[in-house]
């Protein structure tokens, strides 16, 4: 039977120093050979090579480019006794070369591999879920006298690495995944951030038993959300249980490639630095492990002076649960709020000429041979012109928003709702002439005493938050918190503007202002702003991009599913065939099956487990052999390489999944 742990009286504590004050959480010190690791120290950068760990000048070679890409942690994976004994050629070879960068050994199922790893590199991680136990996916019931027994058995298993930690002054990462939880955690406390918890709080309590407390903890998980909730129980819970406030390693796991792989990155860990949570970071995309430093050195630049952002005022009661997650309560205005998915707003009040074809960047395509309109799965629900007018007619479901100034002297007020500031409304928007569905902007100087009046008699407005403050998403959810302690449910509406930022920096940022809020429950719909871009700068991919951006941030967030999920690890020592050359196979083929998750695992132990949350799966199993999973379940263990991806399609269209592109 699941152990159904209460969650109320959580309510009684925050996981963090302070939500509207940037502080960062206050841990012990960690030594990992030359580097220190804790609230005392920067944020430190981490990867982990994907070369054969049997291949040393391989292995050199790589480490050598993440370091100097600035990597501050190596992480090499030993799944067995050879390769923990050639991390000793590794680390003399790297040496030897000036190199003196820690080295993490990664371990699973092998505590020998893990015995003899403690022994020649400074730190070694091990996951919870597969340290001591096996994953079969089978439901154990446990009396509390037999569950103990368990727990004595693990002790006895694990000791002995502790030990050895403790002697030779190696650090120790105990790092639970969500997907490889094991069935014995799974059955008595369930497949939740909860059993994530315990999974690693068995372990550090022995850990503290020994008087070894050079440890780091992390709690990954290719959700997001989950990941999220999982992170803020755990230092809950050790500050509540009583432990040491260890250092946390931040990451989402098989968080994928390109701009998914970011944005999914980004709303989990970013969500968490916003609240001054993290001490590592690692972001695991699909590429090559150096291309992962500058995209977790971008995510952690941003805390840098982050304490130093306009005061925001305390919070006095939370008035959400913070380690599950329950959407706000909203009225539904028009299509926006309630149980409606968040809508995507195009900002396109700069663009000089709107035109049929400026459309196409924000997914709707005119074709004019037959004059008709194709929209994407991605494509925007309203667009924001502010002053600017359009001289065709809009595709049929696509709405258009103007500035207040402009509405008043339109006709078509079926199409076209109007954008008012805090002033307009109150002084010159008049509710019983005006019925219909409206936007106000509003920010923390508009919540008075009669914005609030107003607003709890009209049943048509739309609030559309945004603020200035560099701490931005703390910031916006105080809004939220007051709008909740005013009894006031329209829905909002989050926008965000950034001034000309890289490419890759719009995605980070933007992933992590409004990805914390979407899966703190806030947020019926994105509004990404080019306002304070210059005109000339305004291209059609630059539409694209934030367009892309605001549906990817809510498919991250787990709010509106509108494309294919990969799932993907990131490679390592383990890998059994090129992950990369794979997943981008697997991706042309099926990237038009909106809302299907596909895991693609390079090895047996990121298998099932990591790709819990996925519907189909595929796995390397061999050299050339990838087994394919529905769900959990293996359906075809061995199939050559070559025939994988057709005998994939095959049993998606089996399961009736499939849709022709």
């Amino acid at each position: 039977m699941v152990c159904h742990i209460s969650l109320s009286s959580y309510m009684d504590n925050l996981y963090c120093t302070s939500l509207t004050q940037y502080i960062r959480r206050k841990t012990v010190n960690v030594q990992i050979g030359n580097l220190y690791i804790g609230s005392d120290y920067p944020i430190r950068v981490q990867s982990m090579t994907t070369i054969d760990t049997m291949d040393t000048q391989g292995s050199v070679q790589q480490a050598i480019r993440m370091i100097e890409a600035g990597c501050e942690l190596v992480r090499i994976t030993a799944p067995s006794i050879k390769e923990a004994q050639n991390l000793e050629n590794i680390k003399n070879e790297l040496r030897k070369l000036g190199y003196h960068t820690p080295l993490v050994a990664d371990i699973h199922f092998t505590p020998n591999a893990a015995e003899l790893a403690a022994r020649i590199v400074e730190k070694v991680r091990i996951n919870p879920g597969n340290y001591a136990d096996r994953k079969r996916f089978e439901s154990i019931q446990y009396t509390e006298k037999s569950y103990m027994a368990e727990l004595e058995r693990i002790r006895e298993k694990f000791l002995p690495l502790v030990k050895i930690c403790k002697e030779y002054g190696t650090a120790m990462r105990i790092g639970t995944n969500h997907g490889s939880l094991s069935d014995r955690i799974m059955s008595r406390y369930g497949d939740n951030p909860l059993g994530m918890v315990e999974s690693a709080l068995e372990f550090v309590k022995i850990c503290e038993d020994a008087q070894f407390y050079n440890i780091i903890i992390s709690m990954k998980s290719s959700n997001p959300q989950v990941m999220v909730q999982a992170y803020r129980m755990l230092v809950h819970r050790l500050h509540t249980d009583g432990h040491k406030p260890y250092p946390l390693h931040l990451g989402v796991t098989e968080a994928g490639e390109a701009e998914d792989g970011r944005i999914k990155s980004a709303v989990g860990i970013g969500t968490l630095l916003e609240d001054g949570l993290g001490d590592t970071v690692r972001v695991s995309l699909t590429e090559a492990p150096e291309c992962e430093m500058p995209v977790a050195q971008k995510l952690i630049h941003r805390y840098t002076h982050r304490a130093e952002h306009k005061p925001i005022k305390e919070v006095a009661h939370y008035p959400i649960h913070p380690f599950e997650y329950t959407r706000r309560k909203s009225a539904e205005v028009a299509n926006i709020g309630a149980h409606n998915v968040p809508r995507v707003i195009a900002d396109l009040s700069h663009v000089a000429d709107i035109q049929y074809h400026t459309l196409k960047s924000i997914g709707h395509h005119y074709f004019a041979l037959t004059d008709k309109w194709v929209m994407t799965d991605q494509g925007a629900d309203y667009i924001y012109t502010g002053l600017n007018n359009i001289d065709f007619m809009l595709p049929n479901g696509l709405k258009q928003i103007v500035d207040y100034e402009n509405w008043v002297n339109t006709n078509n007020t079926t199409h076209i709702f109007p954008m008012l500031t805090y002033e307009q409304y109150i002084n010159k928007y008049d509710l019983e002439k005006y019925k219909s569905l409206h936007f106000i902007k509003t920010n923390y100087k508009a919540l008075t005493p009669d914005f609030y009046n107003k607003l709890k008699n009209d049943h048509s407005a739309v609030l559309v938050l945004h603020t200035h403050n560099t701490h931005a998403m703390a910031a916006i959810r105080r809004i939220c918190f007051y709008l909740y302690e005013n009894e006031i449910y329209s829905p909002i509406i989050i926008q965000r503007q950034y001034d000309d930022i890289l490419d890759d920096e719009l995605l980070l940022h933007a992933s992590t202002d409004i990805g914390g809020l979407l899966i703190d429950g806030f947020g019926d719909g994105i509004l990404l702003s080019t306002e304070l871009l210059q005109p000339q700068n305004i291209t059609p991919d630059k539409l694209k991009l934030y367009n892309h951006t605001a549906f990817g941030i809510l498919q991250a967030a787990r709010t509106r599913m509108s494309k294919t999920e990969y799932i993907s690890c990131p490679s390592c020592g383990r890998t059994l065939f090129d992950l990369q050359d794979t997943t981008a196979m697997i991706r042309k083929r099926t990237d038009h099956l909106k809302g299907l998750k596909i895991g693609i695992m390079g090895c047996i132990v990121n298998g099932p487990g990591e790709m819990a949350d996925a519907d189909f799966g595929y796995v390397g199993v061999g050299k050339d052999k990838i087994a394919l999973y529905k769900g959990k379940e293996v359906v075809n263990k061995s199939v050559p390489a070559s025939e994988a991806l057709d005998e994939l399609i095959n049993l998606i269209k089996a399961h009736g999944m499939w849709v022709e592109p």
